[in-house]
């Protein structure tokens, strides 16, 4: 009988049995990993009848996660496409809900020895097409540029090619990562390296102010400059849900958008909408 119940409970265990914890998944995002797990951890030491599951795989994962029923919230650092919510609408009848979680700038980031203070948009854009391949191009060293970026999957690199690059594609040169924490390592340990992400990530690199184009100012991505929207590359980050949340699902949602759950987006390194 022992040996019964042991199985019985390996498999209550294996399928996910919480108890009178109610488990709510959230999936996206790599930029808002760190932001969504500081999230989870502290909601559930004041909820001790929630458990929170997050995980990453960037914004188009979570997207195909939540249109298939595979999680409860995505995390995502661009908008949904419009294709997107059709294929939900198709699923589960709704295009979903979408929710602005916090705000985010797009950070550049190159090796603290590289000489270079600031960079304009369309730089940026010869550089991850291919057109512009040595520092010396844009003011720099007679070195040659290696780009790091994102994957596909990614929320950043499609705000990025749309944004940045005006929907050109990436050149075959560019060294793709799969989250932001990598793309700063890498600049981190390369003299010669680019690489843009999140601003809560910019421990161990430089940052280069922004300009919209050449006769414009040069502007930091700070708290004043993202919340503004003067910052070029400004973003909202942003949590979708199949439907208007209710429970404790809408009690979550309610928290990340009050006070604490605000506060805590500042301190990560993004920035509160208030």
């Amino acid at each position: 009988m022992r040996n019964l119940f042991l199985l019985l409970l390996a498999g209550l265990l294996s399928f996910g049995f919480t108890g009178d914890k109610t488990t709510i998944t959230v999936k996206g995002s790599d930029t808002m990993v760190i932001l969504a797990q500081k999230w989870a951890e502290v909601y559930m030491e004041n909820h001790s009848d929630a458990a929170i599951q997050v995980t990453g795989g960037g914004s188009g994962t979570g997207i195909a996660a939540l249109i298939n029923g595979t999680t409860d919230v995505c995390n995502s650092s661009r908008p949904m496409k419009d294709k997107e919510k059709e294929q939900l609408k198709e699923k589960n009848g709704s295009t979903g809900i979408e929710i602005k979680v916090a705000k985010d700038g797009i950070t550049i980031y190159v090796h603290k020895s590289n000489p270079l203070k600031e960079i304009s948009l369309e730089q940026l854009k010869d550089i991850f097409t291919g057109k512009v391949t040595n520092w010396k191009e844009i003011g720099g060293k007679d070195q040659k540029i290696t780009a790091y970026g994102r994957e596909n999957s990614s929320g950043t690199y499609a705000y990025f090619k749309e944004e940045v690059l005006g929907n050109k594609d990436f050149s075959a040169g560019i060294q793709t990562l799969p989250g932001t924490a990598a793309v700063v390592n890498a600049v981190q340990n390369d003299k010669t390296s680019i690489g843009y992400g999140g601003a809560a990530y910019t421990k161990g690199v430089k940052t280069l102010k922004v300009k919209k184009d050449a006769s414009s100012p040069a502007i930091e991505p700070n708290k004043a400059s993202i919340m503004s929207g003067t910052y070029p590359i400004s973003r909202y980050l942003y949590i979708y849900l199949k439907e208007k949340p209710t429970g404790a699902l809408k009690t979550y949602i309610d928290w990340i958008l009050g006070k604490d759950g605000q506060k805590i987006a500042g301190e990560v390194g993004y920035f509160p909408l208030k």
